[in-house]
């Protein structure tokens, strides 16, 4: 059996074991960042921090071994005058010469900023040995952010960000980055990644404001730009799936695709409602899935679970769906279809 619920400071331990199967900015494998996650994610719930500094970690439990499998986050807004969200547009420079006649699209490069930046998703970590479950706990770490969004629609912004991983070395670092930023800053990969979490300036002060030509990267390099590793593959088609498309936007450390969407109009979000529960013995396997979310004393809770909508509005879910989102008499739940 299986819940998401909010994380708290005791699940520091847990979850940087999770942390360290992909080790990404959002999710660092260390300590320290972790703690600071823990802390911010639950002023964030508690909210008692400004809503564009809030940003929510969530935990999937095995609660048959009381451990947590999984995680995903949601930063309220990723873009701020102190703290801008930076990418690299990928952009053509159309060359054409008459005397040769011959004509070239370039791609290149240009850093770009927005001190007033969307919503963004990430953190999305799923212990290897739990993919592939009959529960599609993948699927359910990821949708729940959305429910979570529509739960508090007016903390979050009108256009939703999801960095994805390119394919990396197997040491984990980049080669965009070994090849372009490690000499405009003098830091590694790791050293970079795990410094932008807390402090973006140096890329301001360092990386050049011209367009950077592609054709100047080696081949390799040239042919991850933009493109989604073999990790987050199941992630892209999930986003495509609800409206997210490739923005023409990079990573400057990694070089892996920005996907958006704009707020509103993403399937999980516009359809979500508040509904109320009633009790039945049975849901037949053929009903619909849905992700079903409460917040009470205990903090912010969610299932996964086979629901039966009946004549009069109530939607029937088991005793077990009742029990792990903690709902006494008269439950009622934010409800969305999946």
């Amino acid at each position: 059996m299986f819940r998401i619920r909010q994380s708290s400071r005791e699940d520091a331990e847990q979850i940087l074991a999770v942390a360290e199967h992909l080790d990404t900015v959002n999710l660092p494998a260390d300590r320290r960042h972790i703690e600071r996650i823990l802390e911010l994610s639950e002023k964030s719930f508690a909210a008692t921090v400004p809503p564009v500094e809030r940003e929510y970690l969530f935990v999937l439990e095995d609660l048959g071994k009381r451990r947590v499998i999984g995680t995903s986050m949601v930063h309220a807004q990723h873009g701020t005058k102190r703290a801008p969200h930076i990418f690299f547009r990928v952009e053509n420079d159309e060359r054409y010469s008459y005397t040769l006649d011959r004509y070239f699209v370039h791609r290149t490069l240009r850093i770009g900023y927005n001190y007033a930046g969307p919503t963004e998703i990430g953190g999305l970590i799923l212990l290897p040995e739990y993919r592939g479950n009959p529960e599609s706990l993948g699927k359910l770490l990821s949708y729940v952010r959305f429910l979570f969004i529509r739960m508090h629609r007016e903390v979050f912004r009108d256009q939703v960000l999801s960095e994805l991983l390119p394919p990396l070395e197997p040491d984990g670092t980049s080669r965009l980055w070994e090849h372009l930023g490690r000499h405009f800053t003098g830091l590694n990969y790791q050293e970079a990644d795990l410094l932008s979490k807390d402090n973006k300036e140096f890329i301001h002060a360092l990386f050049p404001d011209d367009p950077i030509h592609c054709e100047l990267l080696p081949a390799e390099v040239r042919e991850i730009i933009g493109q989604v590793g073999p990790e987050t593959r199941g992630v892209e088609k999930i986003l495509r799936r609800i409206g997210f498309e490739y923005a023409g936007q990079i990573d400057p450390f990694d070089g892996g695709p920005h996907f958006v969407a704009t707020t509103d109009q993403i399937p999980l979000v516009r359809d979500a409602a508040l509904v109320p529960l009633a009790l039945v013995d049975d849901t037949d396997g053929a009903r619909p899935w849905a992700i079903l979310g409460v917040e009470g004393p205990a903090g912010f809770r969610a299932v996964g679970a086979r629901v039966i909508k009946q004549d009069d509005g109530r939607f029937g879910v088991t005793k077990d769906v009742i029990d792990r989102l903690g709902v006494g008499a008269d439950p009622r739940a934010w409800l969305v279809l999946a």
